[in-house]
């Protein structure tokens, strides 16, 4: 039988729920799509993505990880005070709400707003589900193995992002992977 492996792309479903049995995500509501993913590049949540490995086509399995197997715990450090005028002057505060910005690097980040006053504006950068217990039931549906891309290994490969393919480069060993452009390293992990 055909198990997973890092490398993989793997489709499935899932349903994550808290201990107490309150859903928070699932690929099968309507609307939705089954994840596809490839196996072994970090874009999972560690617990999550070692659960995949040895898991066959149809199996069904569930876990629970710990707040340090998902998103970690909450980071003190990720609870920021900024000023009000950092927003738009139309701005609607609301506690609770998510809002998006940018860091002074210039990268996208997401943060809720948990309090503010007429001068401040307190931000959690931390992760929704951060400093929580989660349960998953994961339902395999199928493994695309390096053995069935053959002869259509590089469409299979140029559906995944740069990050993907240098973190798939890096598990191969494959020297100068960092520098490659996609190109490059979709023709690199297709020979």
């Amino acid at each position: 039988m055909k198990t997973v492996t890092n490398g993989n792309s793997v489709k499935l479903h899932y349903k994550g729920t808290f201990p107490d049995g309150e859903v928070f995500d699932d690929s099968r509501q309507p609307g939705r799509t089954p994840m596809r993913v490839m196996v072994g590049t970090g874009n999972l949540i560690k617990g999550f993505e070692n659960a995949l490995i040895g898991m066959g086509e149809g199996e069904t399995k569930t876990i629970n990880l710990t707040s340090e197997e998902a998103y970690g715990s909450v980071q003190e450090a990720a609870i920021v005070t900024v000023p009000k005028n950092a927003f738009p002057e139309d701005f609607q505060f609301e506690e609770g709400l998510m809002v998006m910005g940018n860091s002074p690097d210039g990268r996208e980040v997401r943060a809720k707003i948990v309090a503010f006053t007429e001068e401040e504006v307190t931000l959690d950068h931390n992760h929704p589900l951060a400093g929580k217990d989660l349960k998953f039931e994961i339902e395999l549906l199928e493994i695309e193995s390096s053995d069935t891309q053959e002869g259509n290994n590089e469409k299979s490969l140029s559906q995944y992002t740069v990050k993907e393919l240098r973190q798939l480069a890096k598990d191969r060993k494959i020297r100068g992977f960092s520098t490659m452009k996609k190109a490059e390293l979709v023709e690199t992990l297709s020979t």
